[in-house]
């Protein structure tokens, strides 16, 4: 069994977000990608909010973090150029009509 569990995370999570007035998440999807994005803020060189415990492992780090609630989640909607999709013009164009050349 994991500890701490996805809903022990999930509302300590949701604890720093009420004092931040973010909205509340509901997701393990959300919690996983939390957890990578801190972890790899973390490989990147940022300051741990705690001490150190975990001798390089940034994933526990992290989870750590939201366990001593540190790290809130914040939610948005995408982008209107997020949400674009590349229209057929712009795509990659293979051309599958050349003919190889049989092997011998």
């Amino acid at each position: 069994m994991l500890h701490p569990s996805y809903m022990e995370l999930i509302d300590h999570i949701n604890k720093v977000n009420n004092e931040m007035g973010n909205e509340k998440i509901n997701s393990r999807y959300s919690l996983v990608m939390a957890a990578s994005k801190r972890a790899r803020a973390l490989i990147d060189k940022e300051s741990p909010m705690i001490v150190d415990k975990y001798n390089g492992r940034m994933l526990s780090m992290a989870i750590a973090e939201m366990e001593a609630e540190k790290v809130g989640v914040i939610t948005r909607e995408p982008s209107q150029e997020e949400m674009e999709t590349v229209g057929f013009e712009e795509m990659a164009v293979v051309d599958l009509s050349d003919k190889f050349d049989e092997e011998e």
